[in-house]
């Protein structure tokens, strides 16, 4: 909802009012970063580079100490902003490869060509078609400016939206602009070349690498605002925009908190099209518990000592369980150095063929049979049930 006032100086915040259409679509490119670009999570060493160039920051770690030089505070912030995205990679996809969730172009276009869903006394009438929304939904009809030379659409679904990027021949003069058009030809607003991500939607990765960068951000520095409170980035004139013109005024994207960023980063991917609020808000929670844990577990290097850090290792954890016949049993988060004995119901050790030890996961081959067996490991006790 904003703020009254500065948190950091007390002072007003000019008032800024923009054009909602150069708004939104200032967001959706400032934030995307598809090909050709530092990528998203790159964009928030973008940030940081803003942040640590900024006369009005104190470079003291975690807001407390003496004040680091500029290069031990470049490293530092580096090592944890590298070491939390990544993190955030191996979660977020893991959660997309599970989940395989639809994007909103390949649904949109789905239900449109499937029909509608609120009149079922249309011929074009399907429950999991889209819900027919005056003025935003509609149904072609005869003598409507998309029917057709041959009335070829009549019956199809058209959408009041951002009109794509066939109405655009040259992007430096150019606006497709917002008006009707078929369903099934609705675009996000994204570059031509990169209308959508090749791979599943939920979670969304932009909210999942912004919340978490922003919680480490706000650990590192000691402060969740940006040094004077506020960060910006000036949008110019007819000069920002690159998959069309504009925008029509200068707009200053700016921010109090790195969470504020995070949220308007998140914001930017629904008003772009590219993930519906299902893929939003899970990830921003999802981010913020990667944030602060991969920030303390990185801080635990910058110690005086690395010798007398006791850092806690992950759990052990089974990949896949049950497992079938000829399948191997996997545990993550090892270290090799675990002695494994695997038991069936009746209490007998089982042999285990061998054990290969890689990149902190053990994978044992045994020869089993359906049943229920028991994997030990120091404190530790599986049942795995083998199908």
């Amino acid at each position: 909802m904003g703020y009254s006032s500065n948190p950091v100086t007390n002072q007003a915040y000019e008032t800024q009012l923009v054009p909602r259409g150069d708004y939104t679509r200032v967001l959706a490119e400032f934030w995307a970063d598809g090909p050709d670009s530092e990528t998203p999570p790159g964009h928030w060493f973008v940030l940081l580079n803003s942040i640590s160039d900024n006369p009005l920051l104190e470079k003291k770690f975690q807001g407390t100490g003496d004040e680091l030089s500029n290069l031990e505070w470049d490293v530092k912030s580096y090592f944890i902003l590298g070491g939390v995205m990544h993190d955030v990679a191996i979660t977020a996809w893991g959660i997309k490869g599970w989940y395989d969730y639809i994007r909103p172009i390949s649904s949109i276009r789905y239900m449109a060509d499937l029909g509608q869903s609120t009149d079922q006394s249309l011929s074009n009438y399907n429950s999991n078609g889209l819900p027919l929304i005056n003025g935003y939904i509609e149904v072609i009809n005869e003598g409507d400016l998309l029917a057709g030379d041959s009335d070829e659409n009549v019956g199809k679904i058209k959408l009041y939206s951002w009109k794509g990027h066939d109405y655009i021949d040259n992007p430096s003069t150019d606006q497709a602009g917002v008006g009707w058009i078929l369903a099934e030809e609705w675009w996000p607003y994204q570059r031509p070349t990169f209308v959508t991500p090749n791979f599943a939607g939920y979670v969304s990765g932009h909210s999942t690498y912004s919340r978490a960068a922003a919680e480490a951000l706000t650990l590192f520095t000691g402060s969740p605002y940006f040094p004077g409170g506020m960060g910006e980035y000036i949008a110019r004139e007819n000069e920002f925009l690159v998959f069309e013109e504009g925008p029509s005024q200068d707009v200053k994207l700016q921010w109090a908190s790195y969470r504020d960023a995070s949220d308007q980063c998140s914001l930017s991917r629904i008003w772009g099209g590219i993930h519906p609020y299902i893929d939003d808000i899970p990830g921003r929670f999802i981010g913020s518990i990667i944030g602060v844990e991969s920030f303390n577990y990185g801080a635990a290097y910058f110690e005086t000592s690395l010798s007398t850090i006791d850092i806690e290792l992950p759990k052990l954890k089974l990949v896949s369980n049950p497992i079938y016949p000829d399948q191997s049993i996997e545990i993550i988060n090892t270290t090799g150095d675990e002695v494994f004995k695997l038991y069936n119901i009746n209490g007998q050790q089982i042999k285990v063929n061998s054990i290969n030890n890689q990149y902190r996961t053990s994978i044992i081959h045994p020869e089993l049979n359906p049943g229920i067996y028991l994997l030990k490991s120091d404190n530790i006790t599986w049942k795995i049930l083998v199908r």
